[in-house]
């Protein structure tokens, strides 16, 4: 929502403050076909170009993000550390093995279905239990298991960050192609060099256009759509620390109480509950 307030804001000043100048709108309507045809064409080619199958389907995918709201609130991750906290809670009273059932099988585990938000969310889920089940096995130390972490939520990242840079790569394309339309139109107006200056004039205006957009669509709305979707990642990334740092306090030996704290601590301030808040919820679960 918040993007197309700002893209609305954009438009509005920009040409908003053309036409106050006493711009002329027809002008650009009457070339914005033409020119839009022109640079998004040559964008559109230059992605399937550069970007192999996978990362196009995931821009596309992250594309759709964008215009949501963000999943990331303080109320899922209260369930997220309520989850651990039941998990870790009934391994310590019953034993790692008493999770197993839990672990191999998540969606008709009572703990996961009881906080369906995180527990029906395939990644998290798929995080959760890899990660507990290696702990049910022994055969792994904390510190084994912190270092396979760290490269599965680096792997996430990177494959996430993908798509970031391949909108990066659209935007710094978006002004050359502006010029690119823009020459075009120079060439086609210099191929009617016979015609009265009025025409000319209007010719070359069209042809600048195509700058005008090219620059536009770079900095009003790529630019953005990538800085949004790469938060959007960080965000997703911060959610797989919270587990990791959570479980591995666990190992560590310390009381779910204080390792879900371990997880609270590294989450954004924004969304991080405090300790009285997750005690309660924790309590009230």
């Amino acid at each position: 929502m918040f993007v197309i307030i700002g893209w609305v804001v954009a438009l509005a000043c920009i040409f908003g403050v053309y036409i106050a100048h006493g711009g002329n709108m027809g002008v650009i309507l009457h070339a914005l076909p033409f020119e839009m045809t022109t640079i998004f064409g040559a964008a559109i080619g230059g992605m399937i170009a550069t970007n192999p199958p996978k990362v196009m389907k995931a821009t596309m995918k992250g594309l759709g993000t964008c215009f949501k709201g963000g999943k990331y609130t303080k109320a899922r991750y209260m369930d997220l550390l309520a989850l651990l906290f039941d998990i870790l809670q009934k391994a310590r009273k019953e034993g790692l093995m008493s999770i197993e059932k839990d672990v191999e099988d998540p969606h008709s585990s009572p703990l996961f279905q009881k906080y369906p938000t995180v527990g029906n969310d395939h990644h998290v889920a798929e995080f959760i239990t890899d990660y507990l089940r290696m702990m049910v096995s022994g055969n792994l130390n904390a510190h084994e298991i912190e270092s396979l972490m760290d490269n599965e939520i680096d792997t996430h990242h990177h494959e996430a960050y993908m798509a970031v840079q391949a909108i990066q790569r659209l935007a710094g394309g978006l002004p050359a192609f502006g010029i690119v339309a823009a020459v075009l139109g120079v060439v086609n107006t210099m191929g009617s060099v016979g015609q009265p200056p009025a025409v000319l004039g209007g010719m070359i205006g069209s042809a600048l256009v195509g700058t005008f957009l090219g620059i536009l669509l770079a900095y009003a709305f790529a630019e953005p759509l990538a800085g949004l979707l790469e938060s959007k990642v960080d965000e997703d990334g911060k959610e797989l620390q919270c587990i990791k740092t959570t479980l591995l306090a666990s190992m560590q030996g310390y009381a779910p109480q204080v390792a879900i704290e371990f997880g609270r601590k590294v989450l954004y301030s924004t969304e991080r509950p405090t300790f009285s808040e997750l005690e309660a919820h924790v309590k009230k679960k």
